[in-house]
C-alpha cells in the first residue's frame, strides 16, 4: 500500500477505511488527521478537537466557493466548535457539520457519491466505530 506523498494527494476521493490513527483512501495510506478538500487530500494537523482554531480551517475558507457542506469529524465523541469559527463558516455560506469521525467518514463518502459540494476535516481514532 502506498502513502501520500508530502502530505498530498491531487484527488478528492471517497474514504475506503479508519481507525489505527489514520485512513485508506484510493489504495493508500495516511496516518494522522485528514483534510478532503476539492483540491485532493491533506495531511491536517489536528490531533484533537478542542484545539481547534480559525486558522486550521484556512485551506477550507480558501476554497469555499467550492465548498456546500463541511463535515468535521471531532474523534470518538461529537465535540461542540467555538462560535467564532462558525461564524467563518457562515460568512463563507459553507454548512458546518461536527459529528465524530466514524460518522463524518459515512455521511462524507454518501454525499461524494451523490457528487455533492462536500468538503470534510477528519481527526484519526485509534478504533473505529
Amino acid at each position: 500500500m502506498t502513502e501520500i506523498a508530502d502530505g498530498h494527494y491531487k484527488y478528492q476521493v471517497p474514504i475506503d477505511a479508519y481507525g489505527n490513527g489514520g485512513f485508506r483512501f484510493d489504495d493508500m495510506s495516511h496516518i494522522g488527521s485528514l483534510l478532503c478538500l476539492p483540491t485532493g487530500m491533506h495531511k491536517w494537523p489536528v490531533s484533537k478537537s478542542s484545539a481547534l482554531e480559525n486558522m486550521d480551517f484556512s485551506p477550507v475558507f480558501e476554497l469555499h466557493d467550492q465548498i456546500d457542506v463541511f463535515l468535521l469529524g471531532t474523534g470518538n465523541d461529537i465535540a461542540f466548535l467555538d462560535e467564532e469559527i462558525r461564524q467563518q463558516f457562515r460568512e463563507r455560506n459553507i454548512i458546518i457539520e461536527p459529528m465524530s469521525t466514524g460518522a463524518a467518514v459515512r455521511t462524507y463518502n454518501v454525499l461524494m457519491a451523490e457528487k455533492r459540494a462536500v468538503s470534510a476535516g477528519l481527526i484519526a481514532v485509534e478504533r473505529a466505530k
